[in-house]
């Protein structure tokens, strides 16, 4: 279970360092209030990864399980992310799908990890 908290605690560091690098490549590129909401986004998913840190899993997983269906919610259906995939490889093609990968990697372990340390107190 160890290897599984640990992969999912990667995870959520792995998507705030990937915040630091879409961040720049949004500022100037999208209007103000979506660069905006963004930040937002991963201010939150700092604030889950310093509850991480401190060993604040049963508060962090949850929320990181709903900031990554909220970022695969409204970044899938953007035309634009994929034709920078379609365009070749690039800063923000490799951003997108590296950064939806992380997402949905979240999406399925983290319930697996709760059901599993719950299994394992009861």
């Amino acid at each position: 279970m160890a290897s599984l908290r640990n992969a999912v605690d990667l995870l959520i560091y792995l998507s705030v360092a990937l915040g630091v690098v879409l961040l720049p490549q949004l500022y100037g590129l999208v209007p103000s209030w979506l660069f905006l909401s963004v930040l937002v986004g991963w201010l939150a998913y700092l604030i889950v990864a310093v509850l991480v840190v401190v060993k604040r899993r049963s508060i962090a997983y949850p929320l990181a399980f709903v900031l990554a269906l909220l970022t695969l919610m409204v970044s899938l259906p953007q035309p634009a992310h994929y034709s920078y995939v379609e365009a070749g490889p690039s800063l923000a093609s490799a951003t997108f799908l590296l950064g939806s990968a992380v997402q949905l990697s979240l999406v399925i372990l983290i319930p697996l990890y709760l059901y599993r340390h719950k299994s394992s107190k009861t």
